[in-house]
């Protein structure tokens, strides 16, 4: 099998895959879409010169499987991932040739957390242990002793029933008060910005853990692309590298624990929702994760989209509409239900990320994001921002056979 086929979705024939290219013979970004049955990539450009603007167009998908079906491939998609190999280059490196780049560029990358009771629980589990993994399993056994007696298990529990305001009431009456509490079973999801706009990075490209931390884990989540007024267009597969010393130190520590170089992993394309492929589709995925240390360690997971507390509609909700709007769309991370306490080293002490680790994150129809770890502060540093990207575009002219859609 091809390394190709191995990260586009089984479906890849069916579907309107949309990404973006680092172009050296331009300087820039350029959007793109897999033209369906191949591995050959077009250039959108002159459909839109953004992700962003692209899915601002309501006929985003009409123009992308026209141009998909018709257009000569620019790029091939095996080229583009032998380029990206080593994944140490910088996104405006020229050096290494052209290559994928995280699916989205002005879209604000946003997340929620606490989204599976299961997970809450763990959240719980680092804030008692105040960043301590030597003390995780003790906490864990009180906590799951005293949920013991709910039925069907904690991950029944609807946030905001009187049969989550029990299970909180429980948790308080043992002690084990947090504030985590609220967003997991409370009416209201934790929203926060996991990184800044075009900082994201994409399949091939290594994610950075800061020498500092001594206990994290990747976090494999569903994504999805949400346009201007709030309409989620499509949605691709999302790492949300968690610093599990730092948050259970302190939530307020919330941005040191998830907003560091190469902290946010998108890719490796965005699927457009379509008459054949709709939202509904993706409400039970299964998104497998899988870590491969240069020390032999493997750890297998998943998360199952289908257990979370909370609508994809509801976290929408909770992110944008009259309280909050974003002009050039957003990405949502929808939380994940996988939290590692598989031992790594010594007993006890759960999982942490060592640097060489190679994190593959897949699901049957969003494809599969492969990242290797390495440490923050030796990663190319991020240097092309939005100035880079208006100056870029400044220089562009595309083509005008192909009449543009005002925005919305």
């Amino acid at each position: 099998m091809s390394l190709e086929s191995q990260i586009l979705p089984a479906d890849a024939a069916a579907a309107l895959l949309v990404g973006r290219v680092w172009d050296p013979a331009s300087g820039g970004p350029r959007p793109v879409a897999v033209r369906p049955g191949t591995d050959g990539l077009v250039d959108l450009f002159d459909l839109a010169p953004t992700v962003s603007e692209l899915l601002e167009r309501s006929d985003a998908v009409a123009a992308v499987r026209q141009a998909a079906e018709t257009r000569e491939p620019t790029w091939r998609l095996a080229d583009l991932l032998r380029n990206a190999a080593d994944g140490a280059a910088a996104e405006d490196d020229d050096a290494t040739g052209p290559r994928l780049l995280s699916p989205v560029d002005l879209q604000v990358i946003k997340a929620c957390g606490v989204t599976f009771a299961d997970s809450m629980v763990e959240r719980v589990i680092e804030e008692r242990c105040a960043g301590d993994p030597a003390r995780a399993a003790e906490v864990r056994a009180a906590v799951e002793a005293s949920l013991a007696g709910f039925e069907g298990g904690i991950g029944a529990v609807e946030p905001g029933s009187a049969e989550a305001a029990r299970v909180k009431e429980t948790l308080l009456a043992q002690g084990l008060w947090s504030q985590y509490l609220e967003v997991g079973l409370g009416p209201d999801p934790e929203v926060f910005t996991k990184a800044p706009v075009l900082s994201s990075v994409g399949y091939g490209t290594r994610i950075g853990i800061p020498e500092f931390s001594t206990w994290n884990n990747p976090e494999p989540e569903l994504v999805l692309v949400v346009d201007s007024a709030g309409t989620p267009r499509g949605a691709t597969l999302g790492n949300d590298v968690n610093l599990r010393d730092v948050e259970g130190r302190s939530a307020l520590l919330l941005g040191m624990a998830k907003d560091n170089n190469a902290s946010a992993a998108l890719g490796p394309f965005v699927r457009l929702f379509e008459e054949s492929f709709p939202i509904d589709d993706l409400r039970d995925e299964r998104i497998g994760l899988r870590i491969e240390g240069t020390d032999g360690y493997v750890l297998q997971g998943e998360n199952h989209v289908g257990r979370l507390s909370r609508s994809f509609e509801r976290l929408v909700g909770a992110a944008c509409g009259a309280h909050h709007q974003y002009p050039d769309g957003f990405v949502l991370y929808t939380g994940t239900l996988f939290a590692p306490t598989q031992d790594r080293d010594e007993p006890g002490l759960g999982f942490t990320h060592k640097h060489g680790d190679r994190v593959s994150i897949s699901s049957p129809r969003l494809g599969t994001l492969t990242n290797e770890v390495g440490a923050t502060e030796t990663l190319p540093p991020w240097r092309f921002g939005v100035r880079a990207l208006l100056t870029y575009l400044a220089g562009q002219r595309p083509a005008p056979a192909i009449e543009r859609e005002s925005h919305r």
